[in-house]
């Protein structure tokens, strides 16, 4: 037994990949939250109708993955001036069919360390939809923010992905533990001036003085998906809402 697994509650919430390894035993469904990147990336693509192969590998093994599976690959940087990246905005005109290998430390690593459980993407975007499939697969759901990385690779809990992991416990049924209790208040308090938090916020900040500011108002368009971005045999594809 572990003292944080959180099993006596059916909704949970823990950060990173250590948070993830110690509830994954007690879960039915879990979702991946990485909101001003990943996890938005994929429900804009998977919403135009492309499949989204998650990879944790910014190197030449990627571009090796990528051609086994006759797939195009995402730029390593969001800054590149062509092509698809880990920047939302570039996938905004993605066309259906696209096979999409994205690479990410976060959310794509998170991706493919749920061991099989049933696993999907969530983001402000699609909280409440995901909150309606994952609970298709039982009461015991996992919501995983990635947070970011500091300079020295530690974890940085980030704000956009607490509001994000909180947004779709909001939608979801069952006693919450305290750890996901937290994250929808937070998500409760900022409802009513989302985009200003995420404008405020360190990694928002960050991506606006980057010139990014389009991916910011993306990903913060709360419920404007009606879909749910599921893993299946190594690719995340759209799962639509049917209420």
């Amino acid at each position: 037994m572990t003292w944080f697994d959180q099993r006596e509650f059916a909704v949970r919430c823990e950060w990173g990949a250590a948070g993830l390894a110690d509830l994954l035993p007690h879960g039915d469904a879990v979702v991946i939250v990485d909101v001003l990147s990943f996890t938005t990336c994929v429900d804009i693509a998977t919403s135009n109708g492309a499949t989204v192969y998650p990879y944790r590998w910014r190197d030449e093994s990627a571009t090796t993955f990528s051609r086994s599976l006759d797939a195009t690959l995402a730029n390593f940087t969001r800054a590149a001036p062509t092509g698809y990246s880990l920047s939302p905005a570039s996938l905004t005109s993605i066309p259906a069919g696209t096979r999409l290998v994205l690479p990410s430390p976060n959310g794509a690593t998170l991706s493919l360390a749920t061991s099989g459980l049933p696993t999907f993407a969530g983001c402000l975007r699609n909280a409440g939809a995901v909150a309606i499939a994952a609970q298709r697969s039982g009461p015991r759901i996992s919501v995983i923010p990635a947070g970011e990385r500091w300079h020295d690779g530690s974890l940085r809990p980030a704000l956009e992905d607490l509001l994000g992991a909180g947004a779709i416990i909001h939608h979801l049924a069952g006693a919450r533990s305290p750890e996901a209790a937290l994250a929808e208040h937070a998500f409760l308090r900022f409802r009513d001036t989302l985009m200003d938090a995420l404008r405020q916020c360190g990694s928002g900040k960050e991506l606006i003085g980057r010139g990014f500011s389009g991916d910011v108002e993306l990903a913060g368009a709360l419920n404007a998906s009606d879909g749910a971005p599921v893993l299946i045999n190594g690719a995340y594809v759209r799962q639509h809402h049917a209420g």
